[in-house]
């Protein structure tokens, strides 16, 4: 499982960052349309939408951005502030050269903010070509992560659908109180470091609902510094502290639910990590606990619970 680091802003394209400050639920609608945006696939909609942000952030009324039906050709983007929703009823995507994405740590990314939801929608990061690269053991940059909130609070996302990301789909680092539902996540089973929705140095999220994540890494990855977190329904693979997983269905995978650690020294721990009523197929193995690193230095605090 890999680790992240801090994100590089060195990029090909376009990009922004936005600060803005609205204290209220959405209400004034802002059509990116107005903005400029062209919802053809082509025509770079950078500029619209962070004009649309930068609108939505100046208002004094509670505000939403609207994205209508149509394909947004869009680069990297940083956004900053407060209380804003983002309803997508169309299809975002980028660029179809991945290195003008490759060398940034995020394609869409949200850092500090607050009260922001994202509803329905599209992400397609077209991250094909860069896994053919990879495969190839050529120079090839890292990849983006679709879509990051980082150090963030009361953050919402329903019903979303991420396509081909070049890296991790969703990124949740740093932040609290954060409700995923209904998301879809797809990209080929040998899509390298394609996790679905990274979990890490966050506390109080739930992630429910989803209606299906198939990728080619770890559906959902916990990692150090996640508290209080609560999985539900229709996952593929699983595994810090206070952690349910309930109610969950495995499909098409190698094991069921499983808790790893790596081969070397550390001082982590996995602890108060709680399975129930789990459905898995005959076939699989059913249940793997593994600290290979537990009698150098690591540490398992009270037993697993498995009903």
């Amino acid at each position: 499982m890999m680790k992240l680091s801090s994100p590089s802003h060195g990029i090909f394209f376009i990009f922004f960052a936005l600060v803005c400050l609205n204290l209220a639920s959405a209400t004034t609608k802002y059509n990116v349309l107005n903005f400029g945006a062209k919802p053809n696939g082509r025509t770079d909609s950078t500029n619209a939408f962070l004009n649309a942000w930068n609108a939505a952030c100046g208002s004094t009324d509670p505000t939403l951005i609207y994205v209508p039906k149509g394909r947004y050709l869009l680069g990297s983007m940083a956004f900053k502030g407060q209380w804003i929703t983002i309803r997508i009823d169309g299809t975002l995507v980028a660029p179809v050269d991945y290195h003008v994405l490759g060398k940034s740590a995020n394609w869409l990314s949200f850092e500090g903010v607050s009260g922001v939801s994202i509803i329905g929608g599209a992400f397609d990061a077209k991250g094909t070509s860069l896994w053919a690269c990879k495969a190839s053991h050529t120079d090839c940059p890292s990849g983006a992560s679709t879509l990051s909130f980082t150090n963030s609070n009361n953050i919402k996302m329903n019903g979303l659908m991420s396509l081909n990301s070049q890296m991790f789909h969703i990124v949740i680092n740093g932040r609290q109180n954060v409700h995923v539902q209904g998301v879809k996540i797809i990209a080929s089973g040998n899509s390298p470091n394609t996790d679905g929705i990274h979990v890490q140095l966050s506390s109080n999220a739930e992630i429910i609902n989803c209606c299906s994540i198939k990728t080619g890494d770890d559906c959902i990855s916990i990692c150090p510094g996640t508290e209080n977190l609560w999985i539900e329904r229709d996952l593929k693979e699983e595994g810090v502290q206070n952690i349910t997983v309930t109610k969950t269905t495995f499909s098409g995978t190698q094991n069921g639910l499983r808790i790893k650690s790596w081969a070397r020294p550390s001082s982590g721990f996995v602890q108060g990590v709680r399975f129930t009523n789990s459905v898995i197929p005959l076939l699989l193995t059913k249940i793997i606990a593994r600290a290979t690193s537990i009698a150098q230095s690591g540490t398992t605090k009270s037993p697993y619970l498995f009903s």
